[in-house]
């Protein structure tokens, strides 16, 4: 005689629910070139209009990812409201993930502070890649790349 168990049931399909939502929710991939986002440069220092090393005494991890920064006070600041100072599209090339949908490593000290929001670029072998993205329309750009970035942001 076999007695069926609804609430086990119920208990099992409960766990393999919330199990699947664990394995499926992918971090985001974050450009670690050198295994620091920024390749190692301070994102609090890109509000100050600087692009600084940070300093291997002053780390964090936050999301996963590494961050170096210049100083405790600027760490502080960071802990304090890391969303505000994450680069966006995850630190990679800003003009490259708007107009190719792709993920391309930046030259850390080629920046731009807009609305608030840190973007980064690559400039390399005579390609400037922030100043393409001024010669454009910005805000559609930024739309655009917002776009690309929710189909390419998840780890592979």
């Amino acid at each position: 005689m076999h007695i069926h168990n609804d609430r086990m049931d119920m208990k099992y399909i409960v766990y393999f629910f919330f199990l699947g939502l664990f394995t499926t929710q992918a971090q985001t991939d974050y450009n670690t070139k050198k295994n620091f986002v920024a390749e190692g440069y301070d994102v609090v220092s890109y509000f100050e209009n600087k692009a600084e090393v940070g300093h291997k005494d002053f780390t964090t991890i936050y999301d996963d990812a590494k961050f170096k920064f210049v100083s405790q006070a600027h760490l502080d600041t960071f802990i304090a409201n890391p969303k505000q100072y994450i680069p966006q599209y995850g630190g990679y090339c800003a003009y490259a993930v708007a107009e190719k949908g792709k993920k391309v490593s930046i030259d850390p000290e080629t920046f731009e502070i807009r609305n608030e929001k840190l973007y980064l670029f690559y400039n390399s072998w005579g390609t400037n890649t922030l100043e393409l993205w001024l010669e454009k329309d910005v805000q559609a750009l930024i739309k655009k790349a917002d776009q690309s970035w929710k189909t390419i942001s998840k780890k592979e």
